[in-house]
């Protein structure tokens, strides 16, 4: 097991937003607010440790032809868990992100480690991918949240302070493209997201090729 590759892969090169391109459903759909995309995902960390833990842990006394309702049976059980503390101690952040946070049973990001890694590997092993995937996709919405917010609404930190806040307001109003706070805004960010990160992992690729 080794931690830095596993960290470099959750972070950079195998990213689950930038590289797989998953879960873009809710990553275009929730990354207006700096508060919904911390949310999420942590949310999203949670779930995906946790059901990479317990997937890794009973791989082996389950039949190979039901470990896909297997999987959805237990991401199912930590997203009801999740979602109903979210309720009770962030009512705003569930009214913000909605149907969002029961969507994640069927987040692709989840669904794919369960396959890919947590079915195939040790508990420990299950644990770290969980951590370094979960901060993979959270640094990905929260850069978004931070370009949406700050250059489509001209506001920073909307939701923290208070669900009715719309946050401190660092550019003027009249200034914001209000375009990026809209759909068209979410794949315009994260489409340049992808391109440049898939620039920096070629001209990576290629400067080690030259030594």
């Amino acid at each position: 097991m080794n931690l830095g590759k596993q960290f470099k892969e959750g972070l950079i090169t195998n990213n689950p937003v930038l590289v797989q391109v998953l879960g873009m459903c809710s990553t275009m759909a929730i990354t207006t607010s700096f508060f919904n995309g911390l949310g999420m995902g942590l949310a999203v960390t949670v779930i995906l440790t946790l059901s990479n833990v317990i997937i890794s842990a009973i791989r082996k006394i389950v039949p190979d032809k039901i470990r896909i309702a297997m999987f959805i049976v237990v991401i199912a059980g930590f997203v009801t868990c999740v979602d109903l503390l979210i309720q009770a101690y962030v009512p705003s952040l569930a009214s913000s992100l909605g149907v969002f946070i029961p969507l994640i049973v069927v987040n692709c990001i989840i669904l794919g480690r369960a396959e890919s890694f947590s079915y195939k590997n040790g508990v420990a092993a299950s644990f770290f991918d969980g951590i370094f995937q979960g901060i993979g996709y959270t640094v990905v919405l929260l850069i978004m949240c931070i370009i949406r917010e700050l250059l489509g609404a001209g506001t920073f930190g909307g939701g923290i302070l208070g669900p009715d806040l719309k946050g401190i307001q660092i550019i003027p109003s009249q200034f914001p493209a209000g375009m990026l706070t809209l759909p068209v805004g979410g794949f315009l960010v994260l489409g340049s997201l992808i391109a440049f990160m898939q620039w920096a992992l070629a001209k990576s690729k290629n400067k080690e090729e030259s030594k």
